[in-house]
C-alpha cells in the first residue's frame, strides 16, 4: 500500500484511540476505533472505496505488522508461569523470599533491582520480572498497580542507558546511518549521562519504593492492598492450583527462569552471528546483540524453559502429563486479552506510520520551526515524547527523529549535540512510558498481573512528572552549554522537592 500525507490528520487516530480508552476504560474497542478512523482517513485521501477498503486496509496492516514471534514468547511464558505455579514453584519461591525480603521495602527494591539486572531486552524484562517477583510482593501487600509501576520504569528507562543491550543496537545502527560520529558505540556511551528521563525515572523509583513517597491513585490502591488485602489482581492462576501442588521446591520456579535467560541470551546471540561465519558478528558481543531478532531468540528460550519444567515437574510426579499439557493450555488462555491489545497496538501504530506519514509530519513541523539552540534540546525531547506517545513505540521514534535532530543541532548549537541526542532517546522512552498503546506498557501490566488501563492512568502521574523535571533540565543544559553537572543537580532537585509536596498533599487529602 502506497502511503498518504495525512498531515495534522494522521495524528487523529492515536489520539482518539487514547482518549476513548481513557474515558470508557475499555481498550479494545478504543484501539479499533482508532485503526478504523485511521483506515478511513487513508482510504479517502487515497480515493478508495470508503465502506469497504478501511476494513480490508485494517487486517492486512494488522498482518504486515504483527511479530509473531513475540506472541508465540508470550504464549509460551503464559504457558511457564501457570505450569510453575501448578508444580508450587511459586509458593515455595514466594515463601522463601519472603523469609529473605522481610519488609515491604525490600520486597520492593529487590524487584527493581532485578528489573535493572535484566537489561538486554525490555519485553524480556517486563515478563519475566513480573513472574519472579508477583509471590514476593504479594507476600508483603505490593499493589499489583505498584508493582506494574515498577516493571514498566526498570525496562526501557535501563535499557536505553545499557551499552550492551538491543537498545543500544538500535540506537547504534540509526547513528550509523548518519555518518556523524567516528564510533556509534562512544557516541551512545556519551548520552547515558545526558539521557535525563531514564536516569531520574530510576532514582524516582528506588525514592518511591525506600520512602513509600506515593502519591496520586497509587497511594490509595496500595492503602487499600494494606487495609484489606485486595492488589487488585487480574488473571491470576492461584485460584486454580490443584490439590498437591503445594510440594514443590525453590528450584522448580528459579531453574526454568533461569533456563528462561540463559536460553534467551544465548539464542540472541547466535541469531546475531556470534558463532556465524561473518566477522562482522563473529565473537563480537554487542554487535551480535544489535544484529539479533529479539523475538525468534526469545521465543527459543521461552520453549527451552518450559521444556525444562516438563522434565523436571513430571517425571517427580508433582503434575501429570495430562495435567501438564492442560496447564499449558490454560496459559496461554490467560495471555489472550495481553497479546489482542499488543496486536491492535501494533496496528495502529503501522497505520500512523506506514500509511498517514505521522513521522513526516512531525518532521515538517520541526524543519519549519524557527528554533533557538538554547531550548533546542528542551524541544526536541517534547517533540520526541509526543511522537512516540502517540504512535506507541519508542524505537521508531528515535529511528525517525536521530537522523533530523543531528544536523539541526549541529547547525544551531554544536556543543549541544550530544544533549539533543540524549533528548531525543529520553523523550522517546517518555512517550512510550505514558502510552497505553506502547508494547511495552502492555506487556507490564501483563506481567504484573494488573489492569492495563489501571496501570496506565496510575503510572502516568509519575512519568510527566519525571518529564517536567527533564524539560527543566535540558533548559539549564541549553543555556549553559551542556553543563552535566549543574543540569543534572537542577533536575534532581525539582524532581525530590516536588515528589515530596506531593506525597505530603497525598497523605494530607488521605486524613
Amino acid at each position: 500500500m502506497t502511503s498518504v500525507y495525512a498531515g495534522a490528520l494522521s495524528i487523529l487516530p492515536p489520539v482518539l484511540a487514547i482518549v476513548l480508552a481513557l474515558l470508557t476504560k475499555e481498550v479494545v474497542s478504543s484501539l479499533l476505533i482508532g485503526i478504523l478512523s485511521g483506515t478511513i482517513i487513508y482510504a479517502v485521501m487515497a480515493e478508495l472505496n470508503p465502506v469497504v477498503a478501511p476494513i480490508q486496509i485494517m487486517f492486512d496492516m494488522t498482518i504486515q505488522t504483527v511479530d509473531l514471534y513475540i506472541i508465540l514468547f508470550c504464549c509460551l511464558l503464559g504457558a511457564l508461569v501457570h505450569v510453575v505455579s501448578m508444580a508450587g514453584g511459586s509458593i515455595a519461591y514466594g515463601n522463601w523470599a519472603s523469609r529473605k525480603l522481610k519488609s515491604k521495602r525490600s520486597a520492593m527494591l529487590a524487584t527493581g533491582l532485578l528489573g535493572c539486572l535484566i537489561f538486554i531486552d525490555d519485553y524480556f524484562n517486563c515478563l519475566t520480572v513480573g513472574t519472579v517477583m508477583q509471590p514476593v510482593t504479594d507476600h508483603h501487600r505490593v499493589s499489583r498497580a505498584k508493582l506494574a509501576y515498577i516493571i514498566d520504569s526498570t525496562a526501557a528507562p535501563v535499557c536505553i542507558i545499557a551499552p550492551i543491550s538491543s537498545w543500544a543496537a538500535a540506537v547504534g545502527s540509526n547513528l550509523r546511518d548518519t555518518a556523524a560520529f567516528p564510533s556509534d558505540f562512544a557516541a551512545f556511551c556519551a548520552t547515558i549521562p545526558y539521557n535525563l528521563y531514564a536516569l531520574l525515572t530510576i532514582v524516582t523509583v528506588i525514592v518511591v519504593c525506600s520512602a513509600h513517597l506515593d502519591f496520586g491513585r497509587i497511594a490509595q490502591l496500595e492503602a487499600r492492598a494494606e487495609q484489606t488485602g485486595d492488589l487488585g489482581v487480574v488473571n491470576s492462576s492461584a485460584q486454580e492450583l490443584p490439590q498437591g501442588s503445594r510440594q514443590g521446591r525453590v528450584w522448580d520456579m528459579l531453574l526454568p527462569i533461569g533456563m528462561l535467560i540463559l536460553c534467551s541470551i544465548l539464542s540472541m546471540l547466535y541469531s546475531g552471528g556470534f558463532w556465524g561465519t561473518d566477522p562482522a558478528f563473529y565473537g563480537n558481543f554487542s554487535a551480535a546483540l544489535g544484529n539479533c531478532n529479539a523475538g525468534q531468540a526469545l521465543t527459543w528460550g521461552g520453549f527451552a524453559a518450559l521444556l525444562c519444567a516438563f522434565v523436571q515437574f513430571v517425571p517427580r510426579g508433582l503434575i501429570r502429563f495430562r495435567d501438564f499439557m492442560d496447564g499449558v493450555t490454560k496459559g496461554i488462555a490467560a495471555m489472550v486479552p495481553a497479546i489482542m491489545i499488543l496486536v491492535l497496538a501494533w496496528t495502529i501504530s503501522g497505520v500512523c506510520r506506514d500509511l498517514l506519514q505521522t513521522d513526516v509530519f512531525v518532521k515538517n513541523i520541526m524543519a519549519a520551526s524557527n528554533i533557538p539552540g538554547a531550548v533546542l534540546p528542551a524541544l526536541i525531547f517534547v517533540a520526541a515524547a509526543f511522537l512516540s506517545f502517540s504512535t506507541g513505540t519508542a524505537w521508531g521514534t528515535f529511528g525517525i527523529l536521530i537522523p533530523i535532530i543531528i544536523p539541526v543541532a549541529a547547525t544551531l548549537s554544536p556543543n549541544l549535540v550530544i544533549v539533543s541526542l540524549s533528548a531525543t532517546l529520553g523523550g522517546s522512552v517518555f512517550g512510550d512510558h505514558c502510552s497505553p498503546i506502547s508494547d511495552t506498557t502492555i506487556l507490564s501490566s501483563t506481567g504484573a498481573g494488573c489492569n492495563h488501563l489501571e496501570h496506565v492512568t496510575t503510572q502516568l502521574p509519575y512519568a510527566l512528572l519525571v518529564g517536567a523535571c527533564c524539560i527543566v533540565g535540558y533548559l539549564v543544559a541549553g543555556f549553559t552549554n551542556g553543563n552535566l553537572p549543574l543540569m543534572l543537580l537542577t533536575s534532581l532537585s525539582c524532581l525530590l522537592t516536588t515528589l515530596f509536596i506531593l506525597h505530603r498533599q497525598s497523605v494530607c487529602s488521605s486524613l
